[in-house]
């Protein structure tokens, strides 16, 4: 058992005050940008407009996993209280609506431009998994996304909380799930040179999402309200995804076949 009491904010100057959470994804975007930049030298592309990609992709995910929280996980409370959507300062950003975001930011980027959009998302894929790894990092400081109480050695108690129990680390689990994610397609990208664009693309809805469908048991429901069923509504959510990266695999493999 472990006992976790980290602080939140990493920085504290007068009023202001900057915190882990923060720096991670503030992080995890540079890092992905340094990573897509190197990508985009590989293939001579202009890397001006990459500073456009990214520019797009943080709007889209923002918008999208704000919208994405407030309209799956608490619907009644945020449609009553509209004007609260905005304040993503609170907290309260889901990634499968951040996914929705990032993807409709990359048909936006390609639409004008000489890319193809499997090109760019097999492209974007491998970063994604590292800014997912550190944004799980980031949730675990700031003691949110809680597991279930457990009894196992590797329990947590979360004493910020006031608690005096363990619960699963299930951002942990989360964490290191995506960072095998990452190696494993920045492998597949490094080696891989004649693979069909959209493999990687796939290959990361299928573990990143399946490693969700997989921990979801072990999290405190996250809605405000319950399936009914054996399965929680991130499980739920997480099916959808799963698929759309199995089929997103064999339309890869037809088009490379076919072409």
């Amino acid at each position: 058992m472990f006992v976790s009491n980290l602080d939140p904010v990493a920085i504290s100057i007068g009023a202001i005050q900057v915190r882990w959470y923060g720096l991670l994804f503030a992080g995890g975007f540079l890092i992905g940008y340094a990573i897509m930049h190197w990508m985009f030298k590989q293939k001579a592309y202009k890397t001006e407009d990459l500073d456009k990609m990214l520019l797009l992709l943080f709007i889209g995910t923002v918008i999208g996993a704000r919208l994405g929280h407030c309209l799956i996980y608490e619907p009644d409370y945020f449609l009553s209280h509209p004007v609260e959507i905005l304040k993503v300062w609170k907290g309260g950003l889901a990634s499968h609506g951040g996914t929705v975001g990032v993807l409709l930011a990359i048909a936006v980027f390609v639409s004008n431009r000489p890319y193809t959009f499997l090109e760019m998302t097999d492209m974007l894929s491998v970063p994604v998994a590292l800014v997912s790894t550190l944004i799980r990092v980031g949730n675990f400081i700031n003691s949110e996304i809680l597991g279930k109480a457990t009894n196992s050695d590797y329990g947590v108690v979360f004493a910020r909380l006031g608690e005096d129990f363990p619960r699963h680390p299930v951002q942990i689990y989360e964490s290191v799930a995506y960072f095998v994610t990452f190696l494993i397609l920045g492998l597949i990208y490094i080696k891989w040179k004649n693979r069909p664009n959209g493999a990687i693309f796939g290959l990361l809805f299928i573990f990143i999402f399946g490693a969700r469908f997989f921990i979801e048991p072990f999290k405190v429901e996250q809605a405000d309200y319950s399936t009914g069923t054996i399965f929680t509504v991130g499980q739920y959510l997480s099916i959808p995804f799963i698929l759309f990266g199995i089929l997103t695999i064999v339309y890869a493999k037809y088009k490379a076949r076919k072409g």
